[in-house]
């Protein structure tokens, strides 16, 4: 994928660093375990107390790492988009991505983010639970778009200029914002439905995606010529 900006560094959400492997090992139980609570009952009714027992620590062991329920949320959410980029990365930098046009490209991803979505089902759990709506969940939500918003455009300036369409750098990222939040809410829903359904609404959602990069290479081809 072509270069993007970097997305500014996120603080971490923990109250310190896990140095020592079993300190690292403590806060990745606590991480499982939420995820598991998140998944099975949401997240407005799971708790702090229920997160430690299901990992098998202390409530004070959990708050020497997380200060509330929202920094839980915040390590989850960064280490899903982290994990997120890296697969998009590898696929289109180091594998067969690199050499699909941009239609098949934007199909390829879509589909590589619901995989993603099905493996890690604690991903769109933490931002179905709408009794959890809350600013804080909603900032976090904009935070685990932010790289995956740039990982789009980037792919997206790159294929385009490579077809002929080039799209300068704002409107990449105009696309691209456009693309990751409807399609990822629209993943997100499909995660609630039975497997047929499901597997339908990830291909309306590479149809809706591929529809509308057309209208803007269209439109954007046609300023281009009027300048």
């Amino acid at each position: 994928m072509a270069d993007a900006p970097a997305p500014a560094s996120e603080p971490s959400p923990l109250r310190r660093q896990p140095r020592q492997a079993r300190s690292q090992e403590r806060v990745r139980r606590i991480l499982a375990a939420a995820e598991e609570l998140f998944v099975a009952g949401g997240v407005g009714s799971t708790t702090t107390n229920a997160i430690a027992a299901r990992a098998g620590v202390p409530i004070g062991s959990l708050y020497q790492f997380f200060p509330d329920k929202g920094a839980i949320l915040r390590s989850l959410a960064q280490l899903y988009a982290e994990q997120l980029h890296e697969l998009l990365t590898a696929f289109f930098d180091q594998g067969d991505g690199r050499c699909l046009p941009l239609e098949d490209s934007i199909t390829a991803a879509v589909a590589l983010t619901d995989r993603f979505f099905r493996d890690h089902p604690g991903y769109p759990a933490i931002f179905l639970d709408v009794q959890s709506a809350t600013p804080e969940l909603l900032a976090i939500e904009e935070e685990a778009d932010v790289r995956l918003i740039n990982d789009w455009s980037g792919l997206m300036i790159e294929k385009a200029a490579a077809e002929g369409s080039p799209l300068n750098e704002e409107e990449g990222h105009l696309i691209a914002y456009v693309l990751v939040k409807t399609v990822g809410h629209l993943l997100w829903l499909a995660a609630t439905q039975e497997q047929g359904r499901r597997d339908r609404l990830v291909a309306e959602c590479s149809d809706l995606a591929i529809a509308y990069l057309r209208l803007r290479l269209t439109d954007q081809a046609q300023s281009d010529s009027r300048v």
